[in-house]
C-alpha cells in the first residue's frame, strides 16, 4: 500500500468512528428499573428476554458500602444511605447492584448517571460484601446523565 492509500484508508476509518460507536451504543436497549419485576417481584419477560444483553439503565449512585471498590448500588431515587440487603426476600424492587469494569469514581447520590452493563438475574452473594442481589449489571461503564 502506498502513502496516499494508507491515508486515505486511515482517515475514512477515523470519520466513521463515531457512527459506528454511536449505533452500538443506541442499540442496548434502555431500560427503567421498574421494568425489571413484575408485580409479585419475579422477573419481567423484558429481564428475562434480556439476561446476557448489555443495557442502559439510568438512576442513581447510592454511597458505596468501601472505598476503591468496583462495586455500587444504582437506585431509582437519590438515597443519602446505601440501601444494604440482608436476605433475598427483602430485596426491593428499585434498586439494581452494579459491577463496574474498574474502581469507581464515586458520584453524588444525587446526581443522575446512566449505566450500562450485561444484565444478570438470580440469587448471588457477593463473597467479598455479603451483598445479595436478585438481578445485577456487570462488565459495567457509568457517565452522567
Amino acid at each position: 500500500m502506498n502513502r496516499r492509500g494508507f491515508f486515505a484508508t486511515a482517515s475514512g476509518a477515523v470519520l466513521a468512528a463515531p457512527f459506528i460507536v454511536t449505533r452500538a451504543v443506541a442499540a442496548e436497549p434502555q431500560v427503567r428499573l421498574r421494568e425489571l419485576y413484575e408485580k409479585d417481584m419475579s422477573f419481567t419477560p423484558f429481564a428475562r428476554q434480556n439476561e446476557g444483553v448489555r443495557v442502559a439503565i439510568e438512576g442513581f449512585m447510592a454511597p458505596p458500602l468501601k472505598a476503591d471498590s468496583n462495586f455500587y448500588v444504582l437506585t431509582n431515587i437519590p438515597m443519602a444511605v446505601c440501601p444494604f440487603c440482608s436476605s433475598e426476600a427483602e430485596w426491593p424492587n428499585d434498586i439494581l447492584a452494579v459491577y463496574a469494569q474498574r474502581v469507581v469514581d464515586t458520584i453524588p447520590f444525587n446526581v443522575k448517571i446512566i449505566t450500562r452493563g450485561t444484565l444478570d438475574l438470580g440469587t448471588y452473594t457477593d463473597p467479598e460484601l455479603g451483598f445479595v442481589s436478585r438481578v445485577r449489571l456487570v462488565d459495567a461503564v457509568q457517565e452522567r446523565a
